[in-house]
């Protein structure tokens, strides 16, 4: 703001007589910075399937050993409606494995954050159920559940999501800020809210990174544990005898299916730690 005094142009104090510059000609906008941070990403992917089509053709390397991109895809699209209906019905399993898991995890997290007695109890059993194999857990579970109930291969992946939940979740629940903790205890607050509002909001992290984990590592126990019998609508069963049919393009075909369901349930899981915690400073790394 300026006034003119006997010719002489007088600026008010602490103003700027620039004009303004508008934001979004300093700042870049939201669709430029997220091409800049996923563009690396494309370029590699693209540039990762052009190596692998040329190889194939420049080695004649055989169908059996390697099939084609372009021949995956040509199948991909043909075999859409059953290699999709396969992939959900792996997928519900998968769910529900891992909500299962989750649950019982987070539930035991708790209790052995609360009394160490159990922790140190309970521990030796949790890393021992973890080091089990897959190939030794389907077949009991199936003699359990039934070969064809879902029920068996959601076990199967509850056991596989259980132990990284658990561990996670106790470190993020015990390796608090004494500070926070003297501090909390100074207002007077009790074991409960020390718990819900430090100790838990704590953990988040934690629990979300061992979330991020258990949704790849629940695709590839409910695939693996249907190699060792299932539905015949379920996608392990369905690569399973493609394979053995020497029809790899097919089974090629639903691996990337199981692999784009891979990346949905990962995509979902980082949706919802954003809307949880959305105060933690990787978040706002992110979203800046």
């Amino acid at each position: 703001m300026s006034n003119s005094a006997g010719g002489v142009d007088v600026t008010t104090f602490g103003e700027d007589p620039r004009p303004p510059t508008s934001k979004t000609q300093t700042t870049p906008g939201w669709l430029a910075i997220r091409v800049r941070r996923y563009l690396p990403a494309v370029a590699i992917f693209i540039g990762g399937l052009a190596m692998w089509e040329t190889a194939v053709r420049v080695f004649n390397i055989q169908g059996f050993l390697l099939p084609k991109p372009t021949e995956i895809a040509t199948t991909f699209v043909d075999e859409f409606p059953t290699v999709v209906s396969a992939g959900w019905f792996t997928m519900k399993e998968a769910l529900g494995g891992f909500l299962i898991g989750s649950v019982l995890a987070m539930s035991l997290a708790l209790l052995t954050a609360r009394w160490t007695i159990v922790r140190d109890g309970l521990m030796p059993f949790a890393i021992a159920i973890n080091a089990t194999p897959i190939i030794a857990l389907a077949p009991i579970m199936n003699n359990w559940f039934g070969v064809t109930s879902p029920l068996a291969k959601m076990s199967i992946v509850a056991v596989i999501v259980f132990f990284p939940v658990m561990i996670n979740m106790v470190r993020g629940l015990t390796e608090v800020d004494e500070s926070t903790i003297e501090l909390m205890r100074s207002y007077g607050a009790t074991p409960l809210q020390l718990l819900t509002r430090v100790r838990v909001p704590n953990s988040f992290p934690f629990l979300f990174s061992a979330f991020k984990v258990g949704t790849t590592l629940s695709v590839i126990a409910a695939i693996v544990s249907e190699y060792f019998g299932g539905s015949r609508e379920a996608l392990g069963i369905y690569i399973s005898q493609q394979a053995a049919l020497f029809h790899f393009a097919e089974a090629w075909s639903a691996i990337v299916v199981a692999s784009v369901f891979g990346i949905l349930f990962y995509l979902v899981v980082a949706l919802v730690e954003r809307a949880v915690m959305p105060w933690h400073a990787s978040i706002r790394t992110i979203t800046d």
